[in-house]
């Protein structure tokens, strides 16, 4: 098991995170290539961002409070979000999390970037 507490006073905002086990996954599946999949698919997406890949890159982009932890409360007020993708190829794990602000990337800003995008509207209309 991963062990992952986590807990805080935050008005709005969350880290989603999936703990994930490479036996769990296709064969040959590591961090890296879940990280270049993600960042394949978003690469032009407006609203979500793939991070740097692992502790370290992370860390050397100052997107850690105190160097150490995800603020959950960094996206509020936005309808974005960002992933990230933590690796441990030695014990064949990776731990995913996604930053978002859970009032605005959550089902409201979801409901109005869908009907924009069924509409044919701007995807960013409104958000």
């Amino acid at each position: 098991p991963i062990f992952q507490p986590q807990v805080g006073s935050f008005v709005q905002g969350m880290v989603v995170s999936i703990p994930l086990h490479y036996a769990w996954l296709a064969e040959g599946t590591t961090g890296s290539k879940i990280h270049q999949v993600l960042s394949q698919h978003y690469q032009d997406s407006v609203f979500v961002q793939v991070m740097p890949l692992g502790e370290k890159a992370v860390k050397d982009a100052d997107l850690l409070e105190r160097g150490a932890f995800l603020r959950p409360d960094t996206l509020a007020n936005t309808n974005k979000m960002e992933l990230f993708v933590f690796p441990n190829d030695d014990t064949e794990q990776v731990l995913l999390c996604a930053r978002l602000d859970n009032l605005g990337k959550g089902a409201s800003g979801a409901a109005v970037q869908n009907m924009n995008i069924a509409l044919g509207l701007e995807e960013t209309t409104g958000l």
